[in-house]
């Protein structure tokens, strides 16, 4: 199983910010170290012409040169530096990558991204670059460039914000269905509208969420077939989380991941999962959560490899 990285571009933030920058390193070096069956690569740079079939044309240029206005750096949430562009377009670019992998195996992981909250002409809540949804429409561009029918794909959001950015891009667009399960009180105060959403109650726990999450599967795929799915996997619904506002616990995270995996796998999906947030009080924990995400992926991956061959892993629907 192959999984792609871009903590080598650090932003460098003031001393105190809140963002956990230092989970992504922490995350490689565990996976490294702990799971020898997944190979890691660095994460490709997306180009302008990948980012434009997502993002106005000058709200990338904006970005690029470093002319956002104090109100739009504000709502991103991080000073611009060069760092900061190298690192956005090299998380889609991992999610991208992914993409084309999971295709290929079934599973794979970009170690960042799940970037939900950027807007077509905007970023916002440490998000500059909508990964999963520039990652869609590659997979949909290059199926039309092959004269192939455009691929249907979902993006499953379990970060525990809702993915209000990912909802607004893809609203009406019959193609990509958007599923989101956030806290009802959580940022973003004012939400969008997804194909599906779900919200939660403060303090929702293991069971309960277990429940929700298994009925919104289930409505998911009685209303939509999708080619693949971009798997969303949020460290933040765990009970420590600083942001988060739920209460589920490491045990309840992997129910999490598992229903999902399940559901991937009795569909023959292939599955692209980005890590999204996690900003827990003690970060050794959010890396924990993130690693366990990956290591039900690659006893998913293994199982499906085991059972199938190349050829039968990718989907009908993309050719």
């Amino acid at each position: 199983m192959k999984a792609f990285y871009s903590d080598r571009f650090v932003l460098p933030l003031p001393a105190g910010h809140r963002f956990p920058m230092q989970k992504y390193y922490l995350l490689r070096e565990r996976v490294l170290a702990e799971l020898p069956e997944v190979k890691l690569d660095e994460a490709p740079v997306a180009a302008d012409s990948e980012l434009a079939r997502v993002h106005a044309a000058d709200y990338i240029e904006r970005v690029a040169t470093g002319a956002l206005d104090a109100r739009e750096q504000r709502e991103i949430g991080f000073p611009w530096s060069p760092e900061m562009v190298e690192r956005a377009r090299r998380s889609v670019g991992a999610t991208i990558a992914a993409c084309h992998a999971a295709r290929q195996g079934g599973f794979a992981v970009n170690l960042a991204g799940g970037t939900h909250h950027s807007y077509a002409s905007r970023g916002a809540g440490f998000c500059v670059f909508n990964d999963a949804a520039v990652a869609a429409r590659a997979l949909q561009a290059e199926a039309l460039r092959r004269g192939e029918r455009t691929p249907r794909i979902a993006i499953v959001d379990l970060d525990v914000h809702q993915g209000n950015g990912t909802a607004a891009i893809f609203q009406d667009d019959p193609s990509v269905f958007t599923l989101s399960l956030h806290g009802t009180s959580n940022y973003p105060f004012s939400k969008e509208i997804s194909d599906l959403d779900v919200a939660l109650p403060d303090g929702c726990g293991d069971d309960a969420y277990s429940e929700a999450l298994s009925g919104a599967l289930s409505t998911m795929f009685e209303r939509f077939e999708p080619a693949m799915l971009i798997y969303l996997a949020g460290a933040d619904p765990h009970v420590d989380d600083r942001l988060g506002r739920l209460a589920l616990s490491v045990d309840g995270l992997a129910r999490r991941d598992s229903l999902v995996f399940s559901a991937a796998a009795g569909r023959a999906l292939p599955v692209a999962i980005t890590m999204a947030g996690g900003y827990g009080r003690d970060i050794d924990v959010t890396v924990d959560i993130h690693l366990q995400t990956i290591q039900l992926a690659a006893v998913a991956f293994g199982a499906r490899r085991d059972s199938s061959t190349p050829d039968t892993l990718r989907s009908a629907k993309f050719i």
